[in-house]
């Protein structure tokens, strides 16, 4: 229910201002992401009534792109190999990220090169990190954003801290991008000028600023909007067994009577 507001959402406001509502497929994680649950998504919008342009863009088509801009970050020395487990970071971290993980502690960051080749040679696995310190180096503050109102679309400027998110993952060991590279790439591949998504999305674009200055990306306008959530106050989400759009459906629920439905989530 949660990503069909999101989705409705942004059609509602793209239509609103004479927009393009653009719907992306983040399905760099392929294991997980499958063309079953894929196509099940897109007939889910379909049947809110929901329009948008074709063709549909699917990140694992576009691996090479987001492969291609770590390698210019990699030629600036601006990325290095982590070769640690979660396990390891956990251990070794006393501090959090915004998403609530633990906050990388720099293990990898000054690894001699003979062993970080010795090591990739042997083909341990490894991620790809941003080395945060060099990076606001090269890029300096102030790191700024739009945020934009729905009804006018008027904005103002916010302050963005790429920094309480560390040397963060832009390549992970099992994928070649990360999610806050790819999105960057992407916004700037289909002309994004503004970006809807939920707030617990909203300390990303601290990292995502840093990321469009590095790379040379413009950076879009955003707005965070709220969450749905239950009685209890927590978020609407598949990982707490939240009832979804398709079984609503199944249980017979209209389109208008799902759309009835977030309209008041919205006013509570």
């Amino acid at each position: 229910m949660g990503h069909a507001y999101s989705a409705w959402l942004n059609a509602r406001t793209a239509q609103l201002h004479h927009g393009r509502f653009l719907v992306r497929i983040e399905d760099i994680d392929t294991t997980r992401c499958t063309p079953q649950l894929m196509q099940h998504c897109l007939e889910d919008l379909a049947w809110l009534g929901l329009e948008w342009e074709v063709p549909v863009r699917f990140q694992s088509h576009h691996l090479p792109d987001y492969q291609a801009a770590l390698a210019r970050l990699r030629a600036q020395g601006l990325v290095y190999p982590c070769f640690c487990s979660r396990k390891e970071i956990a251990a070794a971290s006393d501090a959090q990220d915004p998403d609530g993980a633990p906050l990388y502690p720099g293990t990898c960051r000054a690894l001699p090169p003979h062993e970080v080749i010795s090591r990739m040679n042997r083909g341990e696995a490894h991620s790809w990190r941003l080395n945060m310190h060099d990076a606001l180096r090269i890029c300096p503050p102030p790191y700024m954003y739009q945020v934009f109102a729905l009804d006018t679309l008027a904005s103002h400027r916010v302050s963005a801290d790429p920094a309480r998110w560390g040397d963060a993952i832009l390549a992970r060991k099992e994928i070649p991008t990360s999610y806050h590279l790819s999105v960057v790439l992407d916004d700037a591949a289909q002309g994004i000028t503004h970006v809807l998504r939920g707030c617990d999305l909203e300390a990303a674009t601290d990292l995502h600023v840093l990321l469009q200055m590095l790379l040379g990306l413009p950076s879009p306008h955003y707005h965070h909007h709220a969450l749905l959530r239950d009685p209890c106050g927590e978020k609407l989400a598949k990982s707490k067994s939240s009832t979804s759009l398709a079984q609503w459906r199944a249980e017979g629920a209209t389109p208008q009577e799902i759309l009835g439905k977030i309209e008041r989530w919205m006013q509570q």
